[in-house]
């Protein structure tokens, strides 16, 4: 049983670590809830591309990688192939990130081209619309690493707050049967019972929906500490080497039906190509996928030379990458179709009602008669959260 002491520490953690949280974690839940659908919502606004319905006698045929990407810098002979992808639901499709350097950077050209024809099929929009921003606020705020970062510590005081309104929970509702709202008492004691169930109601999935919000901020540092702590060691051979020049470089399909034979069962993801962030000068690194729902999103990186077309290096992807990996995709929902999309659909709309309660009960703090005595509980330093 709490002291009232400890009651009251517990109310000033609650209510600080969510004052200070609140308005950004309103944001997240807002932009949050269009990318969930992001997908329905890109097929509504024609911005999703599909790979054309072909003949029969067509339809198994393979275009070889090599042919893809060539299709692709044929629009912007200029740049360099970055990266190419292939989607999870799609292997008719391949998506070819074209750069001007193979340096970082948000200039960049998406072209989709057919895995069967090698035909591009188009070139979806990069960096504008409805879902650039909200997925921008989202992520970081349009503020980069630094905003990234900044919404990690947010996420963190959303867990501290998440554990001091548990902690709270059962003194305050110690005389009241489980999701009693009292409706006949004032405005505000009804919103204060409406947190306090949607509050526990929702509590695990705000838990985990934060806690991935907050492990996902810190993505470029963990990749940036993986390549330094062991991806370097693998390269330790090549260090110092100039990139490979493109007239060094064998064929690409050989290199990846290598890749795919060095780890079977798997399915490609993406190819990081020399000199990108994923790879090194001197290799075509591909990184494939289980087959399984939760399978698929984790990543076995496979380095192949891009002189021989040989296999170098395979290693696992480390604790904290695969933590990454799994966290991503449960953050949206994006695991069990679209069942789990409406119930994180729900949840997030529950969390926005949670969010703004609070703030409301905040900004009517100076009401002359405390929500404690109207709850007519003796001792209820929870309540005082809401004071």
């Amino acid at each position: 049983m709490l002291s009232s002491r400890a009651i009251k520490g517990w109310a000033w953690t609650h209510k600080w670590a969510s004052l200070v949280c609140t308005v950004f974690m309103l944001l997240l839940c807002l932009t949050g809830l269009p990318l969930i659908f992001h997908h329905e919502i890109d097929h509504l606004m024609g911005n999703e591309i599909e790979a054309p319905a072909l003949p029969p006698e067509s339809a198994s045929t393979r275009a070889t990688l090599d042919a893809v990407l060539a299709s692709a810098k044929a629009l912007y002979p200029e740049r360099i192939v970055q990266f190419a992808s292939q989607p999870e639901d799609s292997k008719n499709l391949w998506f070819v990130t074209l750069t001007p350097t193979p340096d970082p950077t948000d200039d960049f050209k998406s072209i989709a081209v057919d895995a069967r024809t090698a035909k591009v099929v188009g070139e979806p929009p990069v960096n504008t619309g409805f879902m650039y921003i909200m997925f921008k606020l989202h992520v970081d705020l349009f503020a980069g690493l630094p905003g990234k970062l900044f919404l990690g510590l947010m996420g963190l005081l959303l867990l501290v707050a998440i554990v001091s309104g548990v902690v709270l929970y059962a003194p305050f509702m110690r005389k009241l049967d489980f999701g009693t709202v009292r409706k006949q008492r004032t405005t505000r004691l009804k919103w204060l019972d409406l947190h306090n169930l949607l509050g526990i109601v929702t509590l695990v999935w705000a838990f985990v929906v934060g806690g991935t919000g907050m492990v996902n901020t810190w993505a470029d540092l963990l990749i940036k500490y993986w390549q330094y702590d062991q991806l370097s060691a693998l390269l330790a051979p090549y260090k110092g080497q100039p990139l490979i020049a493109d007239a060094e470089r064998s064929a690409l399909q050989p290199a990846l039906d290598a890749a795919l034979r060095h780890t079977p069962g798997m399915d490609l993801a993406f190819i990081a190509f020399p000199g990108t962030s994923f790879s090194s000068p001197h290799h075509n690194t591909f990184f494939l996928r289980g087959n399984t729902p939760v399978t698929a999103k984790l990543l076995q990186p496979v380095l192949v030379d891009a002189k021989t077309a040989e296999v170098t290096a395979a290693p696992e992807m480390p604790w904290y990458l695969t933590g990454l990996l799994i966290s991503q995709p449960l953050h949206f929902g994006d695991y069990a179709g679209m069942p789990m999309k409406i119930l994180w659909a729900l949840l997030d709309i529950a969390t926005i009602v949670v969010l703004g309660s609070g703030l409301y009960l905040w900004l009517q703090r100076r009401q002359p008669r405390s929500l404690l005595a109207e709850a007519g509980m003796a001792v209820d330093g929870a309540a005082r959260v809401s004071r």
